[in-house]
């Protein structure tokens, strides 16, 4: 076999490097969570060549350094897709509506990033890279993957505001029928009384009963009136629940 770089091949280090390469080359076609177990792949297989080999003690150290710097890295670049968090897809052919107070703070957001909080991270990132080695430092790594989140959500919010169909309901003409921004007051089979809001797919908040328009229950809702048995379709089978009463914001509330 002929020498690569000066090392017989069949030399501890030679044995090392190569293991440790093929072990990486793997790793690439699998999901291994990440580098925490890449790296405990390479400090196994240097662990082993320091007990069986010690005089190739500090090469292996060197090179077990030099490789789990690099597993560290990608692992951290690849954990910045995990902060894709899921958003709700506007159902094709259809608009994105939204109360205009939704729209209202999407906006305040967009601005607020884009003026406040990206130029601040910005300038620690650029301060922090000026600090030296930027693989160990935190305020550079912590700056990088900020900013990178940063300008995630500032894409989404842009394409959103870009989509939206702003509907404002106070001006809502039927207010004895249930349509988008109105809030319903119903009651189940069971005589237990829910109510909620019908909003746009980002402005959901569960806490406050704030459902999206496309929700099963707000499907159920949408467009009838008040006295009206309706049928809500569940896991469990199809439930009648009847609307109680349907109210909209007072007029020039901006909804």
């Amino acid at each position: 076999m002929a020498r690569l770089a000066g090392f017989e091949p069949t030399t501890p280090w030679f044995v090392a490097k190569y293991s440790i390469q093929l072990s990486y080359s793997r790793t690439q076609k699998r999901d291994y969570s990440k580098g925490f177990k890449k790296g405990k792949g390479v400090t196994a297989i240097c662990l082993i060549v320091m007990i069986v080999y010690p005089s190739e003690a500090v090469a292996c150290c060197s090179l077990w350094i030099i490789m789990n710097k690099a597993f560290v890295k990608e692992s951290s670049e690849d954990n910045d897709d995990d902060l894709d968090v899921a958003q709700p897809d506007v159902p094709a052919g259809t608009k994105n509506y939204i109360t205009p107070a939704g729209y209202r703070r999407m906006r305040d957001e967009l601005l607020q990033l884009i003026d406040v909080e990206r130029p601040e991270v910005v300038k620690l990132v650029s301060w922090a890279a000026s600090n030296g080695d930027r693989s160990e430092n935190g305020d550079y790594i912590y700056g990088k993957r900020r900013l990178r989140e940063i300008d995630r959500r500032i894409r989404f919010l842009t394409k959103r505001l870009d989509l939206a169909e702003v509907v404002d309901s106070s001006k809502q003409e039927n207010v004895d029928q249930v349509f988008f921004g109105a809030t319903v007051e119903y009651a189940t089979e069971d005589g237990e009384e829910h109510t909620v809001t019908i909003v746009g797919i980002d402005e959901v908040d569960l806490d406050i009963g704030h459902v999206s328009w496309i929700s099963p229950i707000a499907r159920a809702l949408l467009k009838g009136k008040v006295g009206d048995t309706v049928t809500l379709y569940t896991p469990a089978g199809p439930q009648p629940i009847d609307i109680l009463d349907v109210k909209y914001p007072p007029p020039d509330s901006g909804g």
